[in-house]
């Protein structure tokens, strides 16, 4: 065999089983399953790629330099991250693949450092990153907040560290680094899984991450999860947090449905859902779940904090010029309910109401008719009522790009990553544990 075509051919495999590795074997039946499931652990490693670690006990990652600091006893197991300080944690030349990372230390269990510390990834030398995110939502939980969980891309075993395995090839360089922009100090333990190979395929795309927060979501607007991002690529998906206002207290938020835009698509989107708790796998309002491509790992409906998650893993979303995704801000009431809100100054937009004519249920839009009628109404029997609301959302949205860097805007300020996170999560949901 052409040793360059074997070499290939080994990659691509490797490649392959990076980029899988997150979806369930199938079985083939009930008492069997696909050698190709697990076929390929065995073979032989190709030519030129070779396993790396780094941590704070070899920051480099070379050959024979683990674990030197102190004479081959554990002697630099973590790095301590001043306030205001930026710490590189991975610098690597040459072409490679992360495959996964853990993370611990004082940034699991402190809620703001969840959100005051970032972290940032730079591919082939690129000024701008494409992941730029606080830490606890780029490891899959939003709000500060964290739980056990265990998913196809992020898992907490025990709730106070991180892990992540996705595949993040880069061509000529990637950097890692974390800023503490916190108040205290960051203790960081931490380690990077790479492959170091001799060439990325072609066709291979690079990892990227979007954050944002809008406090105050605009009456009959849809959230924005992912503005319009240019390229090839694909979506991977998107956690979610919720901070519900507490004029709509006693009523449900989660009526909003979840809307894909694809190449092109301008006033209608090409993928659109039913609700959300429809969106990520459940029904008839959210608990609290997890499992391996969605799930809700805080729902307190008590509260109306949510933080959940929905990843698009062997339902693959692929875009070729353009992608966009957005979820409405949409909650369902009873007539009465709606009445209360109205009486204490709440802002809603009534757009379709479920109702009685007798014995037969009927279903009717509101917001294109001329009159609607009026909640007040009593003639309008209404058994419950979907409207427009407004909320404080925040979500990281994660997709791959056929280029190093995105036309997306940059993280918001520490400012509004943590306005209101301690008084409006942490010791609402801290007592209840």
């Amino acid at each position: 065999m052409n040793k360059t075509l074997g070499h290939w051919n080994g990659l691509a495999i490797i490649i392959s089983l990076l980029f899988t590795s997150c979806v369930p074997a199938t079985r083939e039946s009930e008492n069997s399953f696909s050698i190709s499931s697990i076929g390929e652990f065995f073979k032989a490693p190709p030519k030129g790629v070779k396993s790396r670690w780094i941590s704070p006990e070899n920051p480099t990652g070379e050959k024979g330099k683990g674990g030197i600091t102190n004479k081959g006893a554990k002697g630099n197991a973590f790095f301590i991250i001043a306030p205001g300080e930026k710490k590189e944690l991975f610098n690597v030349k040459g072409a490679g693949i992360i495959n996964r990372m853990w993370l611990s230390g004082t940034i699991g269990i402190n809620a703001i450092q969840r959100r005051a510390v970032r972290i940032d990834m730079y591919w082939d030398g690129v000024a701008k990153p494409a992941v730029s995110a606080p830490v606890g939502d780029f490891f899959g939980i939003g709000l500060g907040m964290t739980a056990n969980y265990d998913n196809a891309l992020f898992s907490s075993p025990e709730g106070r560290s991180f892990n992540f395995t996705i595949p993040m090839p880069f061509r000529t360089s990637a950097l890692i680094t974390l800023t503490n922009e916190s108040t205290e100090e960051a203790w960081v333990w931490y380690d990077i899984n790479y492959l170091e190979v001799e060439k990325i395929p072609e066709d291979a795309m690079y990892f990227h991450t979007f954050w944002n927060r809008n406090l105050k979501t605009t009456l009959g607007e849809d959230y924005v999860i992912l503005p319009k991002v240019e390229g090839t690529g694909r979506y991977l998906g998107a956690n979610i947090g919720v901070i519900g206002d507490a004029v709509y207290r006693g009523t449900w938020f989660g009526e909003g449905e979840a809307k894909i835009y694809l190449d092109g698509d301008k006033d209608h989107p090409s993928l659109v859902g039913t609700g959300t708790e429809d969106f990520i796998g459940s029904g008839w309002g959210q608990g609290e779940y997890a499992s391996r491509s969605f799930g809700s790992l805080i729902s307190d409906r008590d509260s109306d904090i949510y933080a959940f998650y929905r990843y698009h893993i062997s339902d693959p979303i692929y875009f070729h010029e353009d992608c966009k995704v957005t979820i409405q801000q949409m909650g369902s009431a009873d007539k009465d309910k709606l009445l209360k809100i109205k009486a204490k100054g709440g802002a809603f937009i009534p757009v379709w109401v479920l109702g009685k004519d007798g014995q037969r249920t009927y279903q009717r839009g509101l917001l294109d008719e001329a009159n609607p009628p009026k909640l007040e109404d009593s003639e309008f029997p209404l058994t419950s009522t979907n409207y427009y609301r407004s909320d404080d959302v925040s979500a990281t949205a994660y997709f791959y790009l056929n280029k190093p860097e995105n036309n997306l805007p940059e993280l918001p300020p520490l400012a509004l990553r943590i306005q209101d996170i301690d008084k409006r999560v942490v010791k609402v949901l801290r007592p209840k544990k």
